[in-house]
């Protein structure tokens, strides 16, 4: 199969041939079909199954037959970083077609608000939004929603563990009824077909390949105590050849920890993190897509809020808590049939997780040496200091002395 199979319009196939598409993915060759002949649709598909193109290719073949004068698709997201993504790659298919399309996502100045207002005013075709910051143009009556033919939420798992199950409920409240609903996810919990039922019309369902990691990642762990995590992760990234790295940490702290103890050893990388500013963090991710930045450090927001091709290398320094994010994570690497490596740090405390991912994946990953160099490494033990020691021991003294019978001074005279 081939894309020229679904008998796309012109513009949009130059704009497909111009974006090197070529052969479509499973996901593709199975939604695209359906959402043409204007069906509900719920799609699960991991992280770089080509899910994005599977919605918006079918959905830019039907705005372009309409007159495109009003908004008439709502695409929902649960983070900036995907907003902008999906709206770059509107442009570059739509190119030639003359549909319009706009970001719309929280943070930002008064000039970033008041850019979206005026590209809302004006009838952009397609709204790219995370929940939020749509509701506050939909409040403001800048928006109007009632003309839309087509809602997609992707990432829908997502969104729902952001919170965003009330923003979108109420997102719907301003829709029409009569519009196809398209749904995608990485995961299928309960909560999201609870959610499926209430916004989709008899959809159509598509399960692809969920929760398995491309063949040609090489899955590796280090089991290891935490004072020779830092260490290993110097030693992966100055004596490896990788020239593209995410590092994934559990907490925004560890983050900006590790990015001082590498850049203190001359290893160019960057933190991603809620405490930059929009501005900073979109020039993070344009270095790294532009292979100007070879190493990032991030929280699981990076998991599924980047598009990056060329990935090598991404190193677990924590476990994920979920075994579905350990997929999202390594599946940032080998896309597109090529091959990369993933890494992932055990500590004792970490093994119940990691049997846990190996029971999704349905596969032992493989176990590597530490360096011999490591090895003397001990662990930390946090023990209190002597002056903690007296302070509690001072503590509860006082305490015992509060809880004396009180002195009868009668008796005492």
């Amino acid at each position: 199969m081939t894309f020229n199979d679904f008998n796309f319009n012109d513009e949009l196939s130059e704009g497909i041939s111009s974006m090197g598409y070529s052969t479509p993915t499973p996901i593709q060759g199975m939604a695209i079909p359906l959402i043409l002949q204007g069906k509900d649709l719920i799609a699960c598909a991991q992280t770089g199954t080509g899910k994005t193109a599977a919605f918006l290719l079918p959905i830019l073949e039907k705005v372009g037959r309409s007159e495109k004068k009003h908004t008439s698709t709502l695409i929902l997201t649960p983070t900036r970083e995907l907003a902008q993504q999906i709206d770059q790659q509107v442009e570059g298919l739509a190119y030639f077609t003359g549909i319009s399309s706009i970001a719309v996502f929280g943070g930002g100045d008064g000039h970033v608000y008041e850019q979206q207002r005026r590209g809302i005013q004006n009838n952009v075709n397609i709204i790219i939004a995370t929940p939020g910051r749509l509701i506050a143009h939909l409040t403001s009556g800048v928006l109007k929603l009632n003309q839309v033919d087509y809602l997609i939420l992707d990432e829908a798992d997502r969104m729902l563990d952001m919170g965003f199950y009330d923003d979108i409920m109420r997102i719907v409240s301003y829709l029409p009824k009569e519009r196809q609903t398209l749904l995608f996810s990485a995961t299928m919990p309960p909560r999201i077909r609870t959610m499926a039922n209430k916004v989709l019309h008899n959809p159509e369902q598509i399960n692809i390949a969920i929760s398995k990691p491309a063949e040609g990642i090489d899955q590796q762990v280090y089991r290891l105590h935490d004072a020779q995590k830092t260490p290993l992760l110097q030693h992966l990234l100055k004596d490896g050849n990788f020239l593209s790295t995410i590092i994934f940490a559990s907490r925004k702290e560890i983050v900006k920890s590790l990015y001082k103890e590498l850049k203190a050893i001359g290893l160019k990388t960057e933190a991603f993190h809620s405490d930059l500013e929009q501005r900073e963090r979109e020039e993070i991710l344009l270095r790294f897509k532009n292979k100007q930045l070879p190493i990032i450090i991030g929280t699981d927001a990076l998991s599924r809020g980047i598009d990056v091709e060329g990935i090598d290398l991404v190193i677990n320094y924590d476990v994920p808590a979920d075994a579905e994010d350990y997929v999202h994570r390594i599946g940032r690497t080998a896309r597109a049939a090529t091959t990369g490596t993933a890494i992932t740090f055990v500590n004792h405390r970490d093994e119940r997780r990691i049997k846990n991912i190996e029971s999704l994946i349905e596969r032992k990953i493989a176990q590597h040496p530490l360096p011999e160099h490591l090895l003397s490494i001990t662990e930390v033990k946090h023990e209190k200091k002597p002056e903690q020691r007296r302070d509690n021991h001072t503590r509860n003294k006082k305490r015992v002395w509060k809880k004396k019978k009180p002195t009868n001074n009668n008796n005492s005279q």
